[in-house]
């Protein structure tokens, strides 16, 4: 059962048995009216033209119309939130992306106190002995059973065993977590490096369990082949999370929002248009930005053209190349948007029958299909909400082998829904959290944040903390903002 009056956004994928697998999903996220144009609008050029509604846009439009400019906002979808949007199915919030957030993350933070929803956190994990209460561990033909306290115990050795680098677990090598280049010569060792080769570097020291459930975990962080994956990216990671395993683990998927992403962004959304300065249109990709020198023109796939002062590009880094600039990219700006990042991952909600199930942790090796299976919250309906992560897995092409994965842990279980968004056949993100390729961080990270002319990007996939997340687009949104006000009231 759905809210009658949530409109219903044409992405994303919704299964049940009795209605099977259609396409849209009901979200507060869907902007209707689609478009917000006034008469005359495209005559006379706005202050900021920005490209992208996630986060980082929403927070550039935002503090830019707060601040008393003109700002035209066009996304290609027809809702906000990127990367990031909740299904609503009966008033319970789905996420279909990016979910967690904590207060280690500083500009996620001082958003969620300027709305005054820092008491709307729940937890994601269940561990209070109710239930199954237990994670099992397939590896092979092989079942472990352990504990939560155990699984967290073998973690936390893992964990420590491959990141302690030089003996102070990550802390010599990156002493300034938002500064992850101060030690350059530490960037460019451990940023050459991969994870299979820090895996390799380990070999004598992982016993083949320990080597399982590591490469289990790895996978659904980097969402690729572990060759091409960086292992600076981990550390740095576990850097910004305190150089320790619970809060690490804390950082990544302990803790959402009760009435969920798209509430959240709905606030960014909600004030930018109240100030009367924002316009916009939905449902318009870019396909070309040509930066004259006095003003900035786009146009869009539609044969509609803007103009605008400045302009903010906040593609996605597996996006950008698909937009056409002129003067082109730099080199280094464009290589590193050819190149692209590797994150694969693909994430499922399933709603299983009853409760039994909310204390749940799964984890399956070798790496493929769902690897990681655990609760996430209750269902208004009484039932356990779970959340799957894994990679090599197009699950709209195989939603009985998702179904068969999740009830592989246990017996008796029914699963009643599936929804889910394939972000790695999305023409507008190609992939979903960003992790870069061993070497990208030392030759484009800053090329990737340089302005070009009139033209400023800002995207999570290329912030200075918590890249990849959703506290990394609010930074690239507000350092953008803020560079676009300094120009404008020049």
């Amino acid at each position: 059962m759905t809210n009658p009056t949530t409109p219903s956004t044409r992405e994303g994928y919704h299964w049940t048995k009795e209605d099977g697998l259609t396409a849209g999903v009901p979200s507060i996220s869907v902007v209707r009216p689609s478009s917000k144009l006034e008469s005359g609008d495209q005559e006379e050029p706005y202050d900021v033209l920005i490209i992208g509604a996630g986060y980082a846009g929403l927070t550039a439009a935002r503090d830019i119309t707060v601040a008393g400019y003109k700002v035209l906002l066009l996304e290609a979808r027809d809702r906000i939130g990127g990367r990031t949007y909740s299904a609503d199915i009966n008033g319970y919030p789905f996420e279909l992306g990016g979910t967690w957030v904590h207060w280690y993350q500083p500009f996620v933070w001082r958003e969620l106190s300027r709305y005054n929803l820092t008491n709307d956190l729940e937890i994601s994990p269940c561990t209070d002995g109710s239930g199954i209460n237990k994670t099992i561990f397939r590896m092979g033909n092989q079942i472990i059973t352990l504990s939560h306290e155990e699984e967290f115990a073998k973690l936390d050795e893992i964990f420590i065993k491959f990141v302690d680098v030089d003996g102070q677990r990550g802390r010599g090598v990156i002493p300034f977590p938002f500064n992850q280049h101060v030690m350059s010569d530490a960037l460019e060792r451990f940023d050459s490096m991969s994870l299979a080769d820090r895996i390799a570097e380990l070999s004598d020291q992982l016993p083949p369990t320990d080597r399982a459930m590591l490469e289990s975990y790895l996978s659904i962080l980097c969402g690729g082949d572990f060759a091409e994956a960086s292992f600076w990216d981990i550390l740095r990671c576990w850097a910004l999370a305190g150089y320790n395993t619970m809060d690490f683990l804390a950082a990544s998927a302990a803790f959402k929002l009760r009435r969920g992403q798209s509430d959240f962004a709905r606030r960014f959304f909600d004030e930018a248009v109240a100030t009367g300065r924002l316009s916009y249109k939905f449902m318009c990709p870019v396909a070309a930005v040509t930066d004259s020198g006095g003003c900035v023109g786009i146009t869009a796939r539609d044969g509609a053209v803007f103009k605008a002062r400045r302009l903010i590009c906040t593609a996605p880094l597996n996006v950008l190349k698909d937009i056409a600039f002129a003067p082109a990219l730099p080199a280094a700006k464009l290589g590193a948007a050819k190149l692209g990042h590797v994150n694969r991952v693909v994430k499922v909600n399933a709603e299983t029958r009853g409760t039994e199930l909310r204390s749940l942790g799964g984890v399956v090796h070798p790496v493929g299909g769902l690897n990681y299976v655990f609760g996430d919250g209750l269902t208004p309906a009484g039932n356990t909400h779970l959340v799957g992560l894994g990679t090599r897995m197009i699950l709209k092409e195989d939603v009985d082998g998702a179904i068969a994965m999740i009830g592989s842990f246990t017996d008796g279980v029914v699963v009643e829904r599936m929804l889910f968004h394939d972000w790695n056949v999305d023409e507008f993100s190609k992939g979903t959290w960003v992790w870069l390729r061993p070497g990208m961080a030392t030759k484009y990270l800053e090329a990737l944040r340089e302005r070009h002319g009139n033209v400023l990007f800002a995207s999570g996939d290329w912030a200075a903390g918590w890249r990849g997340c959703i506290d990394g687009a609010i930074e690239e949104g507000g350092r953008v903002s803020k560079e676009v006000l300094d120009d404008l009231g020049l």
